[in-house]
């Protein structure tokens, strides 16, 4: 069994992918596997992909499928996965050398499901140290429920203790799926350790972000029903409900609204911020009774969340 398995999704990357698989094929820990899943790339990046599976026979494993989007490429690289640990890494971004080293000895000498590092931002001029949000080791279920509010929701800056993850998979389809995962994910797990270094660096890409709506964004919505539904169906529902209500209430008022503002669109903003709402009122209608809305600035601002604040936060962004 390998240490680690790190789970690359290409597509369409052939600028970055180079230096992406550099950075992973020169990790100080040598005993992974380096799973690359061309899901249905249109450019050279299958090229590159083979150029490192001939100089790196040992370490890559490379597969081709049909395109089916970045979830669809992690969950097949999963079930091909024969790590202790596994490790998403997007195939745009680049990591420290060291960081599966010191993340793997965290996770497997204190027994941690999970552990995470925080994120370097790199914009075509300058770099920022993004925090996981998760500041000290989390040895319990307890500890973990306290920082279901605010943590880091992606996939790329964690490693996984693969028979904690089982079956789940990304769902597919829809944008934000790390939310979703991570969201899922966090009932399961036992105890999450932290290192403050920024392993994991996320180019910003200049084109990441669209002037044109995209009806997508809209999967804040449909993904987080889906998840009340998933923690009613297996039982998380009662012993989880302040965390899941306070973070159903936030990513639908604070974090949907303010990406919807990247969308110069009035009328699908405010369709937007309707539907968020009559979500809202429909499934926590009594959210102002929890507690965490009353411990930070941006739980005031959800508080007193309505229409004629949307209004105001669209034209701010004019």
């Amino acid at each position: 069994m390998k240490k680690v398995s790190i789970i690359v999704p290409v597509y369409n990357v052939e600028e970055y992918l180079d230096k992406c698989l550099n950075s992973l094929v020169n990790q100080t820990l040598k005993d992974i596997e380096i799973i690359v899943v061309n899901d249905g790339t249109r450019d050279n990046s299958q090229d590159i992909i083979d150029k490192y599976k001939e100089k790196y026979p040992k370490l890559i494993k490379a597969y081709k499928k049909e395109n089916g989007g970045l979830s669809s490429a992690r969950n097949y690289g999963l079930d091909k996965a024969s790590g202790e640990y596994v490790s998403f890494i997007d195939s745009d971004d680049y990591i420290d050398i060291n960081m599966m080293k010191e993340m793997y000895n965290k996770a497997h000498d204190n027994d941690f499901d999970v552990v995470v590092c925080d994120m370097e931002y790199i914009y075509k001029n300058y770099t920022k140290v993004v925090s996981s949000l998760i500041d000290i080791d989390l040895k319990d279920k307890e500890e973990i429920k306290k920082h279901m509010i605010n943590i880091y929701p992606a996939a790329c800056n964690k490693i996984y203790k693969k028979n904690i993850i089982k079956d789940l998979k990304f769902k597919e389809g829809v944008w934000y799926e790390d939310v979703e995962f991570t969201y899922r994910l966090l009932p399961l797990v036992n105890s999450i350790g932290t290192i403050k270094k920024p392993f994991y660096k996320y180019l910003q890409r200049e084109n990441a972000i669209t002037s044109t709506f995209n009806d997508k964004i809209f999967n804040y919505i449909s993904n987080w029903n889906g998840l009340v539904e998933y923690y009613k169906d297996n039982n998380f529902y009662e012993e989880y409900f302040n965390e899941l209500e306070y973070c159903y209430v936030r990513y639908l008022y604070a974090t949907m609204v303010k990406g919807m503002t990247n969308f110069r669109d009035y009328d699908k903003y405010q369709k937007g911020v309707k539907e968020a709402i009559r979500n809202v009122k429909e499934h926590f209608p009594k959210y102002r009774k929890n507690k965490y809305f009353y411990k930070s600035k941006k739980g005031l601002y959800l508080l007193i969340f309505n229409s004629f604040i949307a209004n105001i936060i669209y034209k701010k962004g004019l």
